[in-house]
């Protein structure tokens, strides 16, 4: 795939942009994009990630979610060191397209490096009063040990 020509450069403007069906991603003054992965069947969140330009174009050519690092400034093809890959099922953008969900089959026991299926395990519970926002568990199990998958205490 000829990575010039996969992305267009809008020509028409907004309505172009909102209601055709020319993919235009919008990438921030960083050259990322926010992208959200899914559980294809579940609709479950499992993470969120960044994607430039050259992440997006791999993972629309090979099928699988590759990432761009913010941290280690390298594309993080995810599941390279775990096994734990995510294939593409569908990929959503919104309205004005800089945003983007990954609908994936998450292969492998997890997609979070904590070892838990999902990088959402707790929830913001709603203060009452004056009290400060706390955290509530959702997924305390982990499904997978990350030391023992990515060589790290």
């Amino acid at each position: 795939m000829d990575s010039c020509n996969v992305f267009l450069t809008p020509q028409g403007g907004k309505k172009e942009v909102e209601e055709g069906l020319d993919f235009y991603p919008k990438f921030d003054s960083n050259g990322l994009i926010p992208a959200l992965a899914m559980d294809a069947i579940t609709r479950e969140p499992l993470m969120l990630a960044y994607m430039n330009e050259e992440s997006l174009r791999r993972t629309l050519e090979i099928g699988e979610a590759v990432y761009w690092s913010r941290s280690r400034q390298e594309y993080w093809h995810k599941g390279a060191t775990s096994g734990h890959i995510q294939r593409i099922v569908e990929i959503r953008t919104d309205c004005d397209q800089d945003a983007l969900i990954l609908l994936v089959k998450q292969i492998g026991a997890g997609a979070c490096h904590t070892g838990r299926e999902s990088c959402f395990y707790r929830r913001v519970a709603i203060p009452t009063g004056t009290g400060a926002a706390q955290l509530e568990w959702i997924e305390q199990d982990c499904a997978f040990d990350p030391a023992a998958v990515y060589g790290k205490a």
